[in-house]
């Protein structure tokens, strides 16, 4: 097991769409995932694209802690998750801001749109299918991962450039809008 380096916001495999995982049982596939959770728990963030740790595949890991959860019946806590090839599908047209910082990039957060609820499905490691139904924080997280995939990161998504900003800032001067975390 390995801790891996993060791209940084710039580097061109933050911007290309990901190529699909063509056999997620494989080996290859279950050290890159080892190596993403000691990454992750070495960071202390939430969630981890494959392309954030230079490998341009469909991958993403995450877990949904109990403590960020909005009250909302679909968004339940959940332990580290491996999801490959995903597909995400909003449920409505709702959307919410909601704060959103990145390994990527680093020190910075702000206040993104993101879909109130959506059905996002996938394989896990074993080649079985992954299905759920998810709203609140769940949803925004796996939004925010899966747009990794893509080659989007947060603040391509924002439309209020006035809840951008250094987290030091932010703290200290925080903006008069309440967005859920």
């Amino acid at each position: 097991m390995a801790i891996l380096k993060i791209a940084r916001m710039g580097h061109p495999v933050l911007r290309r769409v990901a190529e699909p995982v063509p056999d997620p049982t494989a080996p290859a596939v279950r050290a890159l995932v080892a190596d993403m959770i000691d990454t992750l728990e070495d960071i202390g963030g939430a969630g981890l694209a494959a392309p954030q740790v230079h490998v341009p595949l469909r991958l993403v890991i995450f877990r949904v802690r109990a403590e960020r959860l909005t009250g909302d019946a679909e968004d339940v806590p959940l332990p580290m998750q491996a999801l490959v090839n995903p597909v995400i599908a909003p449920l409505g047209e709702e959307k919410a801001l909601r704060w959103e910082g990145c390994l990527s990039v680093p020190g910075l957060r702000g206040a993104v749109p993101r879909w109130r609820r959506l059905r996002y499905s996938g394989t896990d490691l074993d080649g079985r299918p992954v299905e759920r139904v998810v709203s609140g924080y769940h949803a925004g997280l796996v939004q925010h991962e899966f747009d990794h995939l893509d080659g989007i990161l947060y603040p391509a998504r924002m439309t209020d450039f006035s809840l951008f900003g250094f987290n030091e800032e932010m703290a200290k001067y925080p903006p008069d809008l309440e967005v859920p975390r």
